[in-house]
């Protein structure tokens, strides 16, 4: 590559200066691919980033395990097996106990709200009057009107999320998409670091690595 050299400047000085701005123009390449990216991908995002994550910290046992002597689709097909067989005896313990609670929480809701209304109204502030000027009967009914505005929105939230079919689809999304991603990224995860790597200026390749 022949560097043309202004006047003024040295060979070094123009090299340095060529270089810096490769490393910007890489940068911000970069900087907005990602965010065109998370621009168009936005609505379906959650599993891919999820299967990417799970590939990231899979992707050493799948090493450990070509050592010891299983083929890297083998390797992925022990780990994902196993790693489904732990999520779903998890989800099958915890989701009943989580489904009681939360429905225990939702039926004594008012009751807590009510007895919380009740404490609040019987409560007389007159120190706060006294010590800080502080109107106490517009602050209790501030309060009050801030309960019953709190309890309208949780009853409302609740109904929405629950009644929407969009909650449903995302869940069974995310747990169906998730795993396909995981595989198919846990078994070419090396070859895919390569060929990232291979893109990156080998002036950035250690600070590159290091994050």
């Amino acid at each position: 590559m022949v560097v043309v050299v202004p006047a003024g400047e040295t060979a070094a000085e123009a090299e340095a200066s060529s270089a810096f701005r490769r490393q910007i123009f890489f940068w911000l390449a970069g900087a907005a691919i990602l965010a065109l990216f998370l621009y168009v991908f936005s609505g379906v995002l959650l599993p891919f980033v999820a299967g990417m994550v799970l590939a990231y910290f899979l992707d050493p046992v799948a090493d450990r395990l070509q050592r010891l002597g299983l083929s890297r689709f083998m390797a992925t097909v022990v780990i994902l097996i196993t790693f489904l067989i732990v999520l779903v005896l998890a989800f099958v313990i915890l989701i009943p106990v989580l489904a009681t609670q939360m429905t225990d929480f939702a039926g004594k809701l008012p009751e807590y709200l009510t007895r919380l209304q009740s404490l609040i109204t019987s409560f007389d502030p007159k120190w706060l009057e006294q010590r800080f000027g502080v109107n106490a009967n517009g602050l209790r009914d501030g309060l009050n009107s801030l309960l019953n505005s709190g309890f309208g929105l949780i009853t409302t939230v609740f109904t929405s999320l629950w009644s929407s079919g969009m909650a449903l689809v995302s869940v069974v999304s995310l747990f169906v998409v998730t795993p396909v991603v995981a595989f198919y990224m846990l078994l070419d995860w090396d070859r895919m670091v390569a060929v990232i790597d291979s893109w990156v200026p080998r002036d950035n390749v250690a600070t590159v690595r290091a994050i």
